[in-house]
């Protein structure tokens, strides 16, 4: 018989886990937002601010999908991988200092980090469930 709380599958079993997840996918889209409004706030004007304003997040895109995606086309080890969240992720946070909001990107960058460590160790921790029940599903990053 289903208890109550069966009703909401959650990424490895974890609530916590599964909001630090979304919170992840949530500053990436934040970053480049951020590398977007930098870009066409400190280009030169006409079609510099639309190359820097389009040019920027997408580079970010292609560095990301490449390495540092869950699904990335070359997956390198952790070192590099966290070198390339750090460079988009960071990026982002400086592109709102650049624009002259310094509380905000100091916010975020701090946002970030502990994203990141608490991901690392949830990453790292295995899965607890009570007894009798099946085995966790495993998330695509630890496969």
């Amino acid at each position: 018989m289903p208890r109550e709380d069966d009703s909401i599958t959650l990424i490895d079993g974890r609530p916590w886990y599964a909001a630090n997840e979304l919170l992840a996918f949530l500053l990436e889209l934040a970053a480049l937002a951020c590398l977007s409004w930098w870009g066409f706030t400190v280009g030169p004007d006409g079609a510099g601010r639309v190359l820097l304003g389009v040019g920027t997040p997408l580079s970010a895109i292609v560095l990301w999908s490449l390495f540092a995606a869950p699904k990335a086309r070359w997956r390198p080890r952790l070192p590099l991988v966290l070198v390339v969240k750090t460079v988009v992720l960071g990026g982002g946070a400086a592109a709102v200092y650049g624009v002259g909001h310094h509380v905000a990107a100091v916010t975020m960058a701090v946002v970030v980090i502990a994203n990141t460590v608490v991901a690392e160790v949830f990453r790292r921790s295995p899965a607890t469930r009570p007894a009798g029940q099946g085995p966790a599903t495993r998330s695509p990053e630890s496969r």
